[in-house]
């Protein structure tokens, strides 16, 4: 499917949908306005519904969501030395109930297909009088997209002219578009270790995470440079280490495939598709490494195919346009993302350089039938692992996410439990061959910590009934261990629950009094601290 057809399909997709939700009149008399299509924008909109609150969900995308509808079937819980089970709670916890109850199960479950997540949420969403806008983005430029007076938003505006006021507004995508719009500090990118006393952020300048398992040659040529360097490598300079750059983590689509004869529809080699972009592949598969295959680990016999080795499909580089880029620029990198990525799999069924064993492994998947329907079963969206984050007067850092002597929070509304994980950010030459430069990841010098609610609201000078959901002040490697589902989920209820005490109290989002919050959060399930052991058993 070229991009052009594929942007009408989609345009087609948000069109039928939104005829099913109403729109105009009820959202003009909302109390509350989420933002974002994501898991956090279902649990923000839930919470607060369920607190009496008038809502409207105001969805970029015609599917409700996320990568949690679009692929990411396989939830960091329980996955590893750890159980950070005991960290979900509240919403997220009936979501994976519900889940489990999908499936036969009388317990959470953590694996799923992405149209039974997208059943459920819908389930969930439909329980609650809440009004619902899909396919509906901000007006670009994004600084024309609000209405404003001092420092309390007014109004959203949508692409098609909407004019959608609100008492309280969320932002609940992994963009943070709505927090550019209203004039909110953020920022992109990694900060240098001198800004706020970090170790594992800026320039990496050694990494034995996820480097190439053999030597790859980078140039086409080998041992040439003039020959210019083959895809999806970078010619560019490691850089002074722990020094701030623009880079972000590699995104790439969780590739749902099945290997269920009845249900698997053949891939077929894209157009546009090109061998070349694949060298890379081919060279190290000859200096003896060792490729990924799929892995059937969802009901269905579907995969959640990630990319975390030292070469799968993980564009690093490619995305670093892409958290402050334009619609159109988006869409671009999301369209190059897909053509490759797809590519990729046929390379990985019909490449005749590559071992058969290889090439059979790959070929006993395909694209499964009943999922993405609208989009030929390919996921509509990629995995968006890092983008803007908001900068507040409480930042999280690394300090926050330390096991021994950590930073404590006094108003933590959720607990993540995972480790600074990001990804590489960039695929460059060191010593005459390629390398991954960016991998943070596991250790034992980290523990589960709070979220504090200062990290969910912007500066009081900038905007008063404004609270993020995905892009809390925190800085690179903090965002990293923030930055899981289920997590999100825990946060847009936070946020959800912060909006409802503001607007019963017309009190500013920075002034919701702690001891209520929590109360209501504690009520509703929520998990707000742990003290457990983390250190890893020998």
């Amino acid at each position: 499917m070229d991009s052009i057809s594929r942007r009408n399909l989609l345009r087609a997709s948000a069109g039928a949908l939104a005829a099913l939700t109403p729109k105009g009149s009820a959202a003009t008399s909302t109390a509350l306005l989420v933002y974002g299509g994501t898991p956090a924008a279902i649990t923000a909109a839930i919470q607060a519904a369920r607190l009496g609150q008038r809502v409207t969900l105001v969805s970029p995308e015609p599917h409700l969501g996320g990568i949690t509808v679009e692929g990411l079937g396989g939830s960091d819980i329980n996955n590893h030395w750890f159980r950070n089970d005991v960290a979900v709670g509240g919403l997220a916890n009936e979501f994976y109930v519900r889940i489990g109850k999908h499936y036969g199960q009388s317990r959470p479950v953590w694996r799923f297909e992405p149209h039974v997540a997208e059943r459920i949420f819908g389930q969930m969403l439909a329980e609650h009088d809440i009004t619902i806008l899909r396919g509906q983005r901000l007006r670009e430029p994004l600084h024309g997209a609000v209405e404003k007076e001092g420092t309390t938003l007014r109004a959203i505006i949508t692409e098609d002219g909407q004019r959608l006021p609100a008492d309280c507004f969320i932002d609940a995508t992994l963009e943070g578009d709505l927090l550019v719009a209203a004039g909110v500090t953020t920022f992109n990118g990694r900060e240098s270790n001198a800004k706020y006393g970090e170790t594992k952020n800026g320039i990496r300048g050694t990494n034995e995470y996820r480097k190439f398992a053999v030597r790859v040659d980078p140039y086409w040529k080998p041992g040439v440079p003039s020959s210019g360097v083959i895809p999806t490598i970078q010619d560019e300079a490691l850089g002074v280490p722990g020094e701030g750059d623009h880079r972000i983590q590699g995104f790439c689509y969780r590739m749902c495939l099945t290997r269920v004869a009845s249900n698997r529809v053949p891939i077929e080699k894209p157009a546009g598709y090109d061998g070349r972009n694949y060298e890379i592949y081919r060279r190290y598969v000859a200096a003896g490494g060792q490729l990924f295959t799929p892995e059937p680990k969802l009901p269905g016999g579907k995969t959640d195919q990630g990319s975390w080795h030292d070469l799968s499909a993980n564009l690093y580089g490619m995305n670093h346009g892409y958290p402050v880029g334009s619609y159109a620029q988006r869409e671009r990198i999301l369209e190059e993302h897909r053509v490759f990525t797809i590519g990729l799999v046929w390379f990985l069924q019909n490449e005749p350089s590559l071992p058969a064993q290889l090439r059979e492994a790959w070929k006993r998947f395909g694209l499964p039938a009943d999922e993405f329907q609208d989009n030929g079963h390919w996921p509509r969206q990629f995995y968006v692992r890092q983008a803007r984050r908001l900068v507040s007067d409480l930042v999280l850092t690394e300090s926050h996410t330390r096991r021994v002597n950590p930073t404590v929070c006094d108003d933590p509304v959720a607990v993540a439990y995972w480790p600074p994980d990001t990804h590489h950010v960039r695929r460059i030459i060191r010593d005459g061959a390629a390398y991954n430069e960016g991998f943070v990841f596991g250790g034992d010098d980290w523990g589960p910590f709070g979220i504090s609610y200062r990290a969910l609201v912007p500066r009081r000078q900038e905007c008063t009934n404004l609270i993020t959901a995905c892009c809390p002040s925190s800085t690179h490697v903090a965002y990293g261990a923030i930055r899981l589902e289920w997590t999100f989920m825990a946060l847009g209820q936070a946020a959800g629950a912060a909006a409802s005490v503001a607007l019963n109290r017309q009190s500013l989002v920075q002034d919701v009094e702690y001891h209520a919050l929590s109360a209501l959060l504690r009520g509703a399930g929520a998990v707000l601290s742990l003290n457990l052991p983390t250190a890893k058993p020998a």
